[in-house]
């Protein structure tokens, strides 16, 4: 993953920023690699909460410019503690910002979970196809895929220059310079699974329009240095790159996977759960789509054959609306009460039903009545039985992916 004309090829030690930023909370961390190779040391230097807003009118949104707010504020302290050498930014996937020519946001920048989406896969489908559709992007039914959310909001488009998805917008604050990352462009629903170029016709099919989209680059491209205003504002020395890493977050847990040549099977789990193999080609077949299997782009060409499974959003979701309910909830005291609790059985973790935020252990105790799970809701069993229903998601992923 070293770009081409790498500045920091050849040092005895390298410290670089990371900026890894997740749907609950993101950090900023400081990681050096001296002159042992085989030892990464860690450390984080700013962490803080995110979440979706909801607005009077109901709609979920992101505030992306305090998001970035909070970016700096972690790079300025990585700084102010060592060299920095290079910074990398991920995020999460599907979700973008509209900027115009001088990178101004325009309009709302909704979150994956706002229901503006609810039903707008039916009328793309119904428009060019399913089987089209996997054919050409490889990428599971979500009701949110970056492509149904465009449908949705194709007014906020008119003015836009530019479509970045989170990461993208971030390096773009960062350095002046326009890119699209391709392992989290893949999870677009506009993207070749094969040609690993935008599918333009598609878009057009669709009548939207396709002169927002950014160039593709791959991880490992240094993007550009860090505006020299931008870099003084932050104790930076002029000239620091940022470099595109696998900018889906999951892309670069996957290529952080400690494995050797062996076939190896993952499980990133954080407010999503992604289930499933690193092959060398996607798999687009019709039992694929079936199965609800989606191909998207891995650092050094692979592809992450992979099933979402509703994650840890259910758990952080049940003790959100419990504190919030003024009940005194620790998440260390209800795990260990979670374990010592004998199995109450498993529901289906990934229904639709459990997307939006809100009322969660209400939805969680329907949920496994309609699968004869009788709960009390308390908290105790309720995180016993989403975890096991997690684990359950987790294990019939894997076994349909190895075959």
């Amino acid at each position: 993953m070293s770009p081409a004309g790498d500045p920091i090829a050849g040092r005895a030690a390298v410290r670089v920023v990371a900026v890894d930023l997740g749907a609950t909370s993101g950090r900023v961390m400081a990681a050096r690699v001296g002159l042992d190779p085989d030892v990464l040391e860690l450390t984080e230097v700013h962490r803080f909460p995110n979440g979706a807003e909801r607005h009077p009118d109901g709609s979920l949104r992101w505030d992306l410019e305090r998001l970035h707010r909070e970016v700096l504020e972690g790079i300025r302290r990585a700084a102010a503690t060592g060299p920095v050498d290079a910074i990398g930014v991920d995020s999460w996937a599907v979700d973008y910002g509209l900027v115009d020519a001088d990178g101004r946001l325009l309009g709302p920048a909704y979150s994956h979970r706002d229901g503006r989406t609810d039903g707008v896969a039916d009328v793309v489908e119904a428009q060019v196809g399913a089987q089209r559709l996997y054919a050409e992007t490889g990428l599971q039914r979500l009701p949110f895929n970056t492509l149904f959310q465009l449908v949705a909001g194709r007014e906020d488009l008119a003015g836009a220059a530019h479509l970045l998805l989170v990461p993208d917008l971030v390096t773009s604050w960062l350095t002046g310079r326009v890119v699209a990352e391709r392992t989290n462009a893949s999870t677009t629903q506009f993207y070749g699974a094969r040609s690993r170029a935008w599918s333009t016709d598609l878009l057009d099919e669709l009548g939207l329009p396709t002169g927002l989209l950014p160039p593709l680059v791959d991880p490992g491209t240094l993007v550009g240095p860090v505006l020299e205003d931008v870099a003084a504002g932050l104790g930076l020395p002029p000239g620091v790159p940022v470099v595109a890493v696998g900018s889906h977050d999951t892309a670069s847990a996957v290529v952080g996977v400690p494995a050797g040549d062996e076939p190896f099977a993952y499980v990133s789990s954080g407010t999503w759960s992604l289930v499933g193999l690193e092959l060398a080609e996607p798999v687009l077949t019709e039992a694929a789509r079936e199965a609800d299997f989606t191909n998207e782009a891995g650092v050094d060409g692979t592809t992450r054959f992979l099933q979402n499974v509703s994650g840890l959003w259910v758990l952080s979701e049940c003790l959100r609306t419990w504190r919030a309910e003024g009940r005194s909830v620790a998440l260390p005291a209800v795990l260990a009460g979670a374990a010592a609790h004998p199995s109450l059985g498993t529901f289906a973790i990934g229904d639709h039903r459990l997307v939006a935020p809100d009322g969660m252990p209400a939805r969680v105790v329907a949920l496994a009545r309609e699968a004869g799970i009788a709960l009390s809701g308390e908290p105790v069993e309720l995180v016993r039985v989403v975890l096991d229903s997690l684990a359950a998601a987790y294990a019939r992923s894997v076994g349909v992916a190895s075959r």
